[in-house]
């Protein structure tokens, strides 16, 4: 046998090999859906806010987190954010605590209280922030796609036992040109990472997608929450913790081509993600990854992507611009 050939074979086995190793790892790793079932470490991540400062407590899994430490607030509170502290901890009993980088202190009881090196003390107490726009209804002459009663406006769509649309399905309407507002949430899985964290996305006309995963306290790439996958990063990653509900307001403009079908203008992109804008007439050069179509004249469906993750919708409702 050629040695290129056999190195052909082996690079080829060894990426079916970690494939398969990774999708044993993400079925084994917890995913909830209930906070209710979510366990402790659930009840300690989330956002904190105090005077002048914020904190975001990201769960890893196995009683481990990660704290991020902002100033003058939490992310999306003001245009002078700046992330301050990064920190571990890990949970004993119903508390958390930690000690490294000249702080000292716990989460206990919906309190997160810090101790600097010179004494100083912060208290931040557990908040949660709702987005301004969630539950906004359908102004006048919009298409209600889903408001939880049926699934006749979706193809091989599924109704969850809350009354919510599961990912995996396409609208049976298409679109040109249109206003878009939906809600959805992530599930929490505090052992998965990065693509693996409830992950799915929404695909204006089944072509560009503005991604949704678990990215909260991420850096927010063009990958992440908020995205417009592999072309433009949010301007603020506002995602929420896992189980919070969130919105997406999208102001589409079709991608426009002449009659002997050349394109003329590139699609754009205005995004508010929990009420925050993160993108502003972002222009989209082409179908994103995964697309399911290509660029074209025609109008398309909205596509809410099964990427493996348990996420749900709800809420959702189309205003086609004129």
């Amino acid at each position: 046998m050629a040695i290129e050939p056999a190195m052909r074979i082996l690079r080829i086995s060894a990426f079916f090999f970690c494939a398969a190793a990774s999708c044993l790892a993400a079925e084994k790793a917890p995913v909830f859906t209930d906070p209710a079932e979510a366990g402790p470490d659930f009840a300690l991540q989330g956002e904190y806010a105090g005077e002048g400062c914020g904190a975001q407590v990201i769960a890893l899994g196995d009683g481990k987190f990660r704290i991020l430490g902002y100033v003058p607030g939490l992310p999306g509170t003001s245009p002078d954010v700046e992330k301050r502290v990064d920190l571990q901890a890990v949970r004993e009993g119903d508390r958390a605590v930690f000690d490294e980088a000249g702080w000292k202190g716990h989460i206990d009881n919906g309190l997160l209280v810090g101790k600097q090196e010179d004494g100083t003390i912060w208290k931040l107490s557990k908040t949660e922030r709702k987005s301004p726009t969630l539950g906004l209804p359908p102004p006048e002459g919009a298409l209600v796609l889903f408001d939880g009663s049926d699934l006749a406006q979706w193809r091989g769509g599924k109704l969850l036992p809350e009354g919510a649309l599961a990912m995996g399905t396409k609208s049976v309407a298409e679109f040109g040109s249109a206003t878009l507002h939906i809600e959805f949430r992530t599930p929490f899985m505090p052992a998965a990472r990065g693509q693996g964290r409830g992950n799915s996305g929404v695909y204006l006309q089944d072509r560009y997608e503005v991604q949704v995963l678990d990215s909260f306290g991420l850096s927010g790439e063009n990958n992440e929450c908020g995205g417009i996958y592999g072309v433009a990063k949010p301007a603020v990653n506002m995602c929420f913790p896992p189980l919070s509900w969130q919105t997406y307001d999208i102001e589409f403009e079709a991608a426009e081509f002449d009659e002997t079908g050349k394109k003329t203008r590139n699609a754009r992109m205005t995004v508010r993600h929990n009420g925050v804008l993160i993108h502003d007439a972002v222009e989209v050069p082409s179908a994103t990854a995964a697309a399911g179509r290509k660029e074209g004249p025609e109008p398309g469906p909205i596509q809410l992507q099964d990427h493996g993750n348990p996420v749900a919708y709800r809420n959702i409702w189309v205003l086609p611009k004129r």
